[in-house]
């Protein structure tokens, strides 16, 4: 049944022109404003749709994951566009000074942070 459906990806936001600014600006992605809210076009991916919501609460999860090539490259390039990167010292999660993971098993490298309504991206390196 959803075999041939182009499924896409959507989250709420509490100030849409702020997320229009940092996914547009900040980021770099092109952003298509709708009636309903925005579009990110993400390069080779379905669009991801943004809307805005009232009674809006930021989810602890990752939401969107940009792969990358080099992660030193793509943190250093986040850092210069004023981007702070997310810090984690947990038993299984520790991030270095530069906020990036390094891990065993799974992606080689990945660095999370935040969009101003909250929500945690990531940068990753598979390879």
């Amino acid at each position: 049944m959803f075999r041939d459906t182009k499924a896409f990806s959507s989250f709420s936001v509490d100030n849409l022109q702020r997320a229009k600014e940092f996914y547009g600006q900040t980021l770099g992605l092109e952003v298509v404003e709708t009636p309903e809210g925005l579009e990110l076009r993400i390069a080779g991916s379905t669009p991801v749709f943004v809307y805005p919501s009232d009674t809006y609460t930021a989810p602890k999860h990752t939401v969107l994951n940009f792969p990358v090539e080099d992660i030193d490259a793509a943190v250093d390039e986040l850092a210069a566009r004023g981007v702070r990167m997310e810090h984690y010292d947990l038993p299984d999660l520790k991030t270095d000074e530069r906020g990036i993971f390094r891990g065993e098993s799974g992606p080689r490298a990945i660095a999370w942070f935040k969009d101003p309504a909250g929500h945690v991206l990531s940068v990753l390196q598979t390879e």
